[in-house]
């Protein structure tokens, strides 16, 4: 068994210097430790994983879902968990909306639920038409113990200072920052949990975190660390490891609406003359590598490919840093170049891009630097220009601005990820940033999002995210940078088994039951 393990952060809220251990708490993180989820799907290859639920079906469609509960599961106060506490916890975030982190019961990404039903270890919900989008997040939401939140009245406002999970811990002691869970005997899968005692303490900065790591006194960190490989990996590399899967990525996100983002052909040029390279050298120390075009995680979304893209697990989808290249198309495509070596729009319009990126953000700025020196190597006259991420916000409600850096989000569900960056009803509104801040229409490209969204059959899926890819490859909405990460540094002298780029069984920022059920002892 390992003795102790210790992490950062993940202290319990308090409200009035109460302790409060509601994982549905405004910043509540301990529910990772402590309750659970029906499933876990791994954000790096989207593998389902049962967990409290063992089995899924969809019927009539996506109008349907049916979960088989597991048998056999305790609460920490020993009495049974069932399905009538999955039903329960569905069904308390209708009446407490606030509770619905999911959606489950309205109309984003998805049909809403008409009703949620438990009958012996089974568990139907019934929505009012397609909810394809919503499984991801619906399988996140954490169970509740009916036992004792069915007696609380609204659970956002209670103040759970002894939790009842179905976790691998219970609480230990806490003594307002330092917070130690110990190892459930009763846990479920109790055999796989080889952890006797989590260590939880406080938020570290950087350079903190770092020493903390490099001396043991942490055990693994997911902070960001400037220069990780001299600031951490280097003091020991046989002992200090990190893993960076792509989680996303960041994404050249033109106003397509606005000359001469509102030609393809201009977009598709100045892909060619980005240094990808440079950017994250710059940006994350060359650890993330140059992001696919396609809008895909490769190589772990491979299999998403259409086949014209698929050579090489899609290596060609990265688009090489070649400013020639970006010269002759620009030239072929009317912007020419004049006396003083800057390009003009076809019908002779001097050409002034202003770069818009959030002051503070230090590896936007450093990649905005990248881009705008690309930019005008290229002929295309730009600037950066730094302003308050507040004022960016804004800028990508009203559409006042003509580029920037965005996020293209990696997820699972593609009907929301790549969809939601094309779809024309993704579009930020006076009020709400929305996936589509490029505006980009297209009604052949709706369509397709739509479809998708309204199909869980495999196959199907694999066809239509083909169509969408297809859309980034040859319209170029928005042009990929670099691939963004979810992080974590770890120490392999007591513990071994965490996620590695050779086994990628979890993302380290969100499938934490997942690593704490694959470590063991190290020798």
């Amino acid at each position: 068994m390992i003795a102790q393990l210790n992490f950062p952060s993940d202290a319990p809220a308090t409200i009035g210097g109460l302790v409060d251990y509601n994982p549905y708490a405004v910043n509540a993180v301990t529910k990772t430790w402590l309750y659970e989820p029906l499933m876990i799907r791994n954000g790096i290859t989207c593998k389902v994983t049962p967990w409290l639920a063992t089995d899924f079906t969809w019927d009539g469609g996506a109008t349907t879902l049916d979960f088989t509960i597991r048998d056999g599961v305790k609460w920490s106060d020993g009495q049974a968990f069932t399905a009538k506490d999955v039903a329960f916890t569905l069904n308390l975030a209708k009446q407490y909306p606030a509770l619905d982190r999911a959606g489950i019961w309205t109309d984003v990404f998805g049909a809403p639920a008409k009703s949620v039903t438990a009958t012996g270890n089974k568990v139907r919900i019934e929505f009012t038409g397609n909810a394809a989008p919503k499984f991801d997040e619906l399988i996140k939401m954490q169970v509740l113990p009916e036992h004792v939140y069915g007696k609380v009245g609204d659970p956002t406002k209670y103040i759970d200072k002894a939790p009842v999970g179905t976790g691998p811990f219970k609480v230990g002691s806490y003594n307002g920052r330092r917070l130690e869970l110990v190892r459930r005997a009763d846990y479920w899968q109790a055999d796989k949990v080889k952890v006797q005692k989590l260590v939880l303490e406080g938020n570290f900065e950087a350079a903190q975190a770092a020493l903390k790591l490099k001396s043991g006194q942490l055990d693994a960190y997911q902070g960001e660390i400037p220069n990780p490989k001299r600031a951490f990996i280097d003091a020991d590399p046989k002992t200090n490891h990190l893993y960076f899967p792509p989680n996303g990525m960041t994404v050249f996100s033109p106003n397509v609406e606005k000359a001469p983002f509102d030609d393809v052909k201009f977009r598709e040029a100045i892909a060619q003359g980005f240094n990808r390279q440079e950017m994250s050298d710059k940006a994350t120390y060359g650890i993330m590598k140059p992001a696919s075009q396609t809008g895909l995680k490769l190589p772990a979304a491979a299999n998403l490919l259409p086949e014209q893209y698929a050579a090489n697990g899609g290596a060609n989808t990265v688009i090489p840093f070649d400013t020639a290249k970006a010269n002759q198309m620009l030239d072929a495509a009317g912007y020419a170049k004049g006396a003083d070596g800057k390009r003009t729009t076809p019908d002779g319009k001097p050409i002034n891009i202003t770069f818009t990126v959030q002051a503070g953000y230090i590896d936007y700025q450093s990649m905005a630097e990248v881009i705008v020196r690309d930019l005008n190597a290229m002929g295309v006259n730009s600037k950066v220009l730094a302003t308050a991420p507040e004022s960016v916000d804004a800028q990508k409600k009203s559409g006042d601005y003509q580029a920037l850096l965005e996020y293209l989000h990696g997820g699972c569900e593609n009907a929301k990820n790549i969809g939601g960056k094309l779809a024309s009803n993704q579009i930020p509104t006076k009020t709400a940033i929305l996936g589509n801040v490029e505006r980009f229409r297209d009604a052949s490209t709706d369509a397709t999002v739509k479809e998708l969204s309204a199909t869980v059959d495999e196959a199907k899926q694999k066809q239509l995210v083909g169509t969408l890819v297809d859309t980034m490859m040859t319209k170029y909405p928005v042009i990929p940078l670099i691939y963004a990460p979810a992080r974590i540094f770890y120490r392999t002298d007591k513990a071994v088994g965490w996620p590695d780029e050779a086994n990628p069984y979890a993302q380290p920022a969100d499938d934490r039951l997942l690593i704490i059920t694959n470590l063991k002892p190290a020798k």
